[in-house]
C-alpha cells in the first residue's frame, strides 16, 4: 500500500513538473513569437494610428485657447495640421514608436505574465493579482519606451513642415549633446512615463481578465470573440481616461517650455498641480478623445491577440 502511495505521489509530482515545463517553455516561445508577430502588424498599427497620436499631444502641449494658433477641437487640428505642415505633418515622430514597438510589447506581456507568476506565491486575492501584475509590467515596459518618447514628443510638438524639422537620430543627439542622458535629458519625464504606464497597465490587465471572469463564457465562437473584444474595447478606454493626467503631465515635461531656456515643467505632481492651478481641472483631460479612439480598439485587438496566441502556444507547443 505504502508502495503504491509513494508512486502515486511520485507520478503526480512529475506530471506537475511536465505541465509546469510546458507552461514556462509557452511563455518564452510566446515572447519569441510576439516579437516576432509585433514586427509587421506593429508596423501597421503604428502607420494608421500615429496621426491621432500626434493630434492628442498637440492638445496636451498647449496651454492657451485665446492663441490663434490653438486648436478648436479634433476636426479643427485635423485641418490645421493638414493646411500648415501637409500630411506628413500627421507622422512628426512616428521613427521611435516603430523603434520601440517590439521590445516594448513583448516586455509589456512578457513581463505580466512573470508578475502574476510570482504574485501567486502571496496570497492575494486573484482580482487583485491581474491589477498587481499589471502594474509591474507598466513600470517596465515605462523603463524601456521613455527615451524614445522624449525624442517622440520632441519631434511632434514641431509645428514647421516635415521637411523643415531634424531628423530623429540628429534631435536625439541634439538632446544627448546638450541635455545629457539623464532625467533631465533623455530620460526626462521619467516620473511620468512610469505613472502613465504603470497606472494603464494595472487597470487595463485588471479590468479586462476579472470582467472576462464574471462575464459567463459564450459557446458561439462569434459572440465569444465579441464579448472578448467588448471587454478589452472598454478595458482599454477606462484606462486610457483614469492615466491621461499623467500623459499630459508627461508632454509637458517632454514637450516645449513656456519661456525658453526656463524649465517650467519638471516634476509629475507638481506639473500636474500647475496645470490644474492655471488651466482648471478639464487641462489634466486635454487630448482624452484621440487617445480614446486610438487605445481603445487597439488596447481590445492586442489583448484578444495575446489571449488567443498565447492559448494557442500552451496546447501545440
Amino acid at each position: 500500500m505504502h508502495c503504491l502511495a509513494r508512486k502515486f505521489k511520485q507520478r503526480s509530482l512529475k506530471q506537475r513538473v511536465i505541465k509546469s515545463t510546458k507552461k514556462l517553455v509557452a511563455e518564452a516561445r510566446f515572447g519569441v513569437w510576439s516579437c516576432l508577430w509585433r514586427c509587421p502588424s506593429g508596423l501597421v498599427e503604428i502607420c494608421l494610428m500615429h496621426p491621432l497620436d500626434v493630434v492628442k499631444t498637440r492638445f496636451q502641449i498647449q496651454r492657451c485657447t485665446t492663441d490663434p494658433n490653438s486648436y478648436k477641437s479634433l476636426g479643427d487640428s485635423f485641418r490645421m495640421i493638414f493646411c500648415t505642415e501637409g500630411l506628413f505633418g500627421f507622422y512628426k515622430g512616428i521613427l521611435p514608436p516603430i523603434l520601440a514597438e517590439t521590445p516594448k510589447r513583448a516586455v509589456k506581456f512578457f513581463t505580466f505574465e512573470q508578475y502574476k507568476k510570482l504574485l501567486g506565491y502571496v496570497s492575494l486575492s486573484p482580482a487583485l493579482t491581474f491589477a498587481v501584475a499589471g502594474l509591474g509590467s507598466g513600470l517596465t515596459e515605462a523603463i524601456v519606451v521613455n527615451p524614445f518618447e522624449v525624442v517622440k514628443v520632441g519631434l511632434q510638438a514641431n509645428r514647421n513642415r516635415f521637411t523643415e524639422q531634424p531628423s530623429t537620430m540628429s534631435y536625439a543627439r541634439h538632446i544627448i549633446k546638450k541635455e545629457g542622458l539623464g532625467l533631465g535629458g533623455l530620460n526626462k519625464g521619467f516620473t511620468a512615463t512610469l505613472g502613465r504606464h504603470g497606472v494603464f497597465n494595472m487597470v487595463y490587465f485588471g479590468f479586462y481578465f476579472n470582467v472576462k471572469n464574471i462575464i459567463p463564457v459564450n459557446k458561439d465562437p462569434t459572440l465569444e470573440f465579441l464579448r472578448k473584444f467588448g471587454i478589452g474595447l472598454l478595458s482599454g478606454t477606462i484606462a486610457s481616461v483614469i492615466n491621461i493626467p499623467f500623459d499630459v503631465a508627461k508632454s509637458r515635461i517632454q514637450g516645449p517650455q513656456p519661456v525658453p531656456g526656463e524649465i517650467k515643467y519638471k516634476t509629475c505632481f507638481k506639473t500636474m498641480a500647475t496645470v490644474y492651478q492655471e488651466e482648471g481641472i478639464l487641462a489634466l483631460y486635454k487630448g482624452l478623445l484621440p487617445k480614446i479612439m486610438r487605445l481603445g480598439p487597439g488596447g481590445a485587438v492586442m489583448l484578444l491577440v495575446y489571449e488567443y496566441t498565447y492559448s494557442w502556444l500552451q496546447e501545440n507547443w
